[in-house]
């Protein structure tokens, strides 16, 4: 089995409980990895059989563009995503963190992280 990570991409989008964050929009970073065989990938030098960080990437940019109140749907969309791509993975963890999050005081990021 190996983990394959794709660490610190980062979006702006427009997700948030309040109606001004959905019209300002925010800074977003996705932190995504998967538990997969990759033995018959690293024996033929297969991309096929493995699991591509490039559609990883690429799921995580479509589900950044649909709005969501909770960074927990977020995650949510993303692994379930994942999932309908790659359904033989082992498991999947996603950290979903919004910078500067509206809780009236410093903080650098709130963060949610599922793992399936």
């Amino acid at each position: 089995m190996a983990i394959i990570s794709l660490e610190g991409a980062e979006f702006f989008a427009y997700h948030g409980f309040y109606e001004e964050e959905r019209k300002i929009g925010n800074k977003y970073r996705i932190d995504l990895s998967v538990s997969a065989d990759v033995s018959m990938a690293a024996a033929d030098d297969d991309l096929n059989q493995t699991v591509n960080y490039g559609d990883l990437y690429a799921i995580i940019s479509q589900e950044m563009q649909t709005p969501s109140q909770l960074l927990e749907h977020i995650a949510h969309r993303i692994i379930e995503e994942t999932y309908k791509k790659y359904p033989h993975i082992e498991w999947a963890e996603v950290s979903v963190s919004k910078y500067n999050p509206p809780i009236g005081g410093i903080c650098h990021r709130a963060v949610i992280t599922i793992r399936k």
